[in-house]
């Protein structure tokens, strides 16, 4: 998976639903996807800005989230990413990809 598509895929469904009031990076080798829940809908893009919580892990990883292949609490304990800034912000995911 590229990075392009792994935004395509976030945009996709965060599209599905609202925002979620904060705002969160990924950060892969090969870029950053960002989301800006703070609005009525989630904006997605690869801009590299500040967040309230940046999760750093490999897009292969992130890929297997997204396919369900990965369960995200067996992720984190197995170090395959890690979370900086407010784990609230994280926890908001759950609702963002099922």
């Amino acid at each position: 998976m590229s990075i392009e598509n792994a935004t395509t895929r976030v945009s996709a469904l965060a599209g599905k639903t609202g925002g979620f009031g904060s705002t969160l990076k990924f950060v892969f080798d090969e870029g950053i996807v960002y989301l800006d829940g703070t609005g009525e809908q989630t904006a997605v893009h690869n801009e590299d800005k500040a967040a309230q919580c940046t999760i750093g892990m490999k897009l292969s990883d992130f890929n297997d989230l997204l396919d369900g292949s990965l369960k995200p609490m067996t992720a984190f304990m197995t170090g395959k990413f890690k979370i900086e800034g407010d784990m609230g912000v994280a926890m908001k995911l759950q609702s963002l990809f099922s």
